[in-house]
């Protein structure tokens, strides 16, 4: 008997939004205006995201002993996450400071923090929260060490779900453990070598269509893959029967895509752990996500599975 429908394993982060009329020059002070603090990070995000949907959820990330770390804690509880796992204490709480322009670009320097410092001793310390979750999730805001952790450390007949977020080389025993890899464009072009898109001095790397970019992924080990594709839903493509198949999102009009890969992310694993078929799974993410971009903000933006259902 599982505890946990899903265990995410990553990032807790404060994001700090000030609004500007424009980014500063070198040397350059501007005003801005009040700041606005958030609860974020893709690990806590994740487990925000499932537990609203209605997940049995529980999160292992490591917070600072401070204000921002407190305003974490108090989010998941919130949300109905069990904090068990989350570690207090080592480095103060990660924290993103973001600038946004009246345009909407933002510009973003992140310090780590206490995510950096999640280590795998804090995985094994938490083997009775691995013996309990059916599917474990991660992302690469953590050291990518923890996570080799994460994949040598979870039960056995769990189901692993990564989204190399930001991306960085992999090794074998990550991708191999990836049922899916769940990677937006930018994502697979990293993992497979290419570059970001046209225009960005790295070559051209507009040729392969997404079936393309699966095809390549699922070559490097991964036991599924999932390519998210924004408006137009998503891919999937399955190692072991070979069939890739497109599930397309409901159209909606969106007001802010920050946090939708979150949103997506945890709704397909919560859905894999309960047995669904990963194109079943994935035609209800794209539906948490095309939810999740109709209001501002990350958390905040988070559907219901009522509100799911009422799209």
């Amino acid at each position: 008997m599982y505890d946990y429908d899903l265990l995410v394993v990553g990032s807790a982060n404060a994001d700090l939004v000030i609004g500007v009329e424009r980014r500063p020059a070198p040397g350059e002070t501007v005003l801005g205006s009040d700041l606005a603090v958030h609860p974020g990070g893709k690990g806590a995000n994740q487990a925000v995201a499932a537990a609203r949907l209605g997940a049995r959820t529980a999160l292992l990330a490591r917070v600072g002993d401070d204000a921002h770390g407190r305003l974490l804690l108090e989010s998941q509880r919130e949300a109905g996450v069990d904090t068990g796992g989350v570690r207090v204490g080592g480095a103060p709480t990660g924290v993103a400071l973001i600038t946004v322009d009246p345009s909407g670009d933002n510009s973003i320097v992140v310090s780590p923090g206490a995510n950096s410092r999640l280590t795998p001793e804090d995985v094994r310390d938490a083997g009775a929260l691995f013996a309990g979750a059916r599917v474990v999730s991660a992302q690469l805001e953590i050291p990518l060490k923890t996570v080799a952790e994460v994949v040598r450390t979870r039960a056995a007949g769990s189901r692993f779900v990564l989204n190399p977020s930001p991306p960085a080389p992999l090794p074998a025993e990550v991708l191999a453990a990836c049922d899916p890899l769940v990677v937006n464009e930018h994502e697979a072009r990293y993992v497979l070598g290419l570059g970001a898109g046209p225009g960005d001095g790295l070559g051209d790397t507009a040729g392969p269509a997404p079936e393309d970019w699966a095809r390549g992924l699922l070559a490097l080990g991964p036991l599924s893959v999932v390519v998210t594709l924004g408006a137009e839903g998503a891919l999937v493509a399955d190692g072991r029967t070979g069939a890739a198949v497109r599930v397309l999102s409901p159209r909606v009009d969106a007001v802010d895509t920050t946090g939708a890969g979150d949103a997506f992310t945890a709704a397909l694993a919560w859905r894999l752990s309960l047995g669904e078929d990963l194109a079943t799974a994935a035609a209800y993410a794209v539906r948490v996500g095309a939810a999740a971009v109709t209001k501002e903000g990350a958390q905040a933006s988070f559907p219901t599975a009522a509100e799911v259902s009422a799209l």
